[in-house]
């Protein structure tokens, strides 16, 4: 990938793709599901190209170059996509093949096809008036500009913030974790010292485990200030202006507010049904948070030599305490048995037993890949031996790679145009080790790399004809991914594939135990957590 010809593929796919439009919405011919939604499904191709790259370097590679090409290309596309959604004369044509469809229903597949595109479009103001249509526009336009910097403002952040410490401040520290953090001082220029990057990963691990208090507070205050620092890089303003006109928005649409429109295709479907649910929780959440930190003031109390207060630095060094002393259960100790190298053949082999995949590593070099930290395999299925597709994998944190974990696809499966194999992707943040260390991970972090695959699952195990169907119910693709991160405490799985990285011993019995003990332990935090995010 050339960063110097993106901006101009960019350019030149939008057009290409807004030519395909015009020649759709300008068809003389009746409206009917083959001229009209199948030619929609055929165009863009070229765009979804290029779009994959610009994924690329906005989420794993981003650089301040791409960041001003991303600010400038944002208004663009927003414009561009409008032009589509906005389009009269198309939105009439597909109107026309919905409203047969409703009389005189198509096939399974092409009418969901239908309804997933006007519907669509509908959530889009398609059926506004042409001045409130000007402002829906005008509104997008600004909201992709604000989109834009508040990521990239977190994403500044990340890189800005990063605490440096030395050797007689190495207490607690876990020996992979102190060497890793050798190397992410070395690799600043700050040989001899060791730093804290200010990513999840990064903070999670040195919140846990650091003895140094005024060190955590620092690295919490980093993290959870991230774009909150008044500077150049603070986001308030922008949140402001961002709820303000998404409001806006939905109000030219009769809306009251953001929610409605938003869960109209969720599976909540209303704001009040969201909020039951999550009312229902709130409060046990919330006294079970209270019990938990009361635990720890009473561990701080016996064990602290200057008496302390509880704050959000203290939370996760001493539950990491309370859990060692209520289960038994260290979470280093755990770490051992946890090698990214085991895992990653754990997934495969849950993917082999679940769904018939064989995954086989591909030769290096034989597949370009965008960082030489991307591993790429070839996935067949068991009995025919059939390419299915490529998976990649982008393991460790870096400079311009966004925090958390995901999967993608770079090429979905369809048929209805010849077949096109999937190409997926697993993307993670793990704490990158010293050269020739292991990469040893949390069993959350396990549980997140279960989970993540299991969307990667979802796209290679896709069997649709028209693309528009890869996508699914937005909420309800988290179904198959929360209940694959449970065969990771399956027996099969623990027995041949949680080794300890020195001994080769499986997990023993008694760790699997406490584990399993433990694992409803600092619920309330965790529950509190994303309950107030919401």
């Amino acid at each position: 990938m050339n960063l110097a010809d993106l901006k101009p593929a960019m350019e030149k796919a939008m057009a290409l793709n807004l030519a395909e439009i015009e020649k759709i919405a300008n068809n003389t011919q009746p409206a009917t599901f083959e001229n009209t939604i199948e030619e929609m499904e055929r165009a863009g191709k070229e765009l979804n190209r290029v779009f994959t790259y610009y994924g690329i370097w906005s989420s794993n590679v981003s650089t301040p170059e791409f960041r001003t090409i991303q600010q400038e290309m944002a208004p663009k596309i927003s414009e561009f996509n409008s032009k589509i959604s906005q389009n009269e004369k198309l939105f009439q044509r597909i109107k026309v093949v919905y409203d047969n469809a409703q009389k005189n229903p198509l096939p399974a597949d092409q009418q969901r096809v239908v309804e997933l595109v006007y519907k669509g479009f509908e959530m889009e103001g398609a059926n506004l008036s042409p001045e409130q249509k000007q402002r829906y526009a005008a509104i997008n336009k600004e909201l992709s500009t604000l989109y834009t910097k508040f990521s990239n403002n977190i994403l500044a952040d990340e890189e800005k913030y990063v605490v440096y410490f030395t050797k007689d401040q190495l207490s607690g520290l876990p020996e992979s974790f102190v060497k890793a953090a050798a190397k992410a001082a070395a690799d600043r220029g700050k040989e001899g010292q060791y730093a804290v990057t200010n990513t999840r990963s990064s903070m999670d691990q040195f919140l846990t485990y650091s003895d140094e208090r005024a060190l955590r507070e620092k690295v919490w205050k980093n993290y959870y200030s991230r774009a909150d620092n008044n500077d150049e890089n603070d986001n308030k303003q922008n949140i402001v202006d961002i709820l303000k006109l998404r409001r806006e928005r939905v109000q030219l649409m009769g809306y009251d507010n953001y929610a409605q429109w938003r869960l109209q295709d969720r599976m909540a479907k209303t704001p009040e049904a969201a909020m039951d649910l999550m009312m229902a929780v709130w409060p046990s959440a919330i006294a079970r948070a209270k019990e938990e930190v009361a635990d720890m003031q009473q561990l701080a109390n016996k064990t602290s030599k200057t008496k302390i207060t509880i704050e959000p630095w203290d939370y996760r060094y001493y539950a990491e305490k309370v859990r060692q002393q209520k289960y038994d259960l260290n979470s280093d100790e755990v770490k051992q048995y946890l090698e990214l190298g085991n895992l990653t053949q754990a997934i495969f082999f849950t993917a082999g037993e679940l769904f018939n995949f064989n995954f086989t590593p591909v030769p290096e070099g034989s597949v370009p890949v965008f960082h030489e930290d991307v591993k790429v395999w070839e996935v067949t299925d068991k009995t025919t031996g059939d390419h299915i597709g490529l998976w990649y994998l982008d393991p460790f944190a870096r400079q311009g790679k966004r925090s958390g974990a995901w999967a993608t696809t770079y090429r979905a499966h369809t048929t209805f145009d010849g077949k096109k194999t999937v190409l997926s992707s697993n993307n993670s943040n793990f704490v990158k080790p010293a050269p020739g260390e292991p990469v040893l991970v949390s069993w959350d972090d396990a549980e997140t790399f279960f989970h993540e695959f299991g969307h990667a699952l979802h796209f290679l195990a896709s069997n649709v004809k028209y693309p528009t169907l890869n996508s699914g119910v937005r909420d309800y693709t988290e179904f198959q991914s929360q209940l694959l991160e449970r065969w990771l405490s399956t027996d099969k799985v623990i027995n041949q594939f949680l080794k300890h990285y020195k001994t080769g011993e499986p997990m023993p019995k008694e760790l699997v135990a406490k584990i399993e003990k433990a694992s409803t332990f600092n619920q309330g935090f965790a529950t509190t957590e994303f309950l107030a995010s919401a």
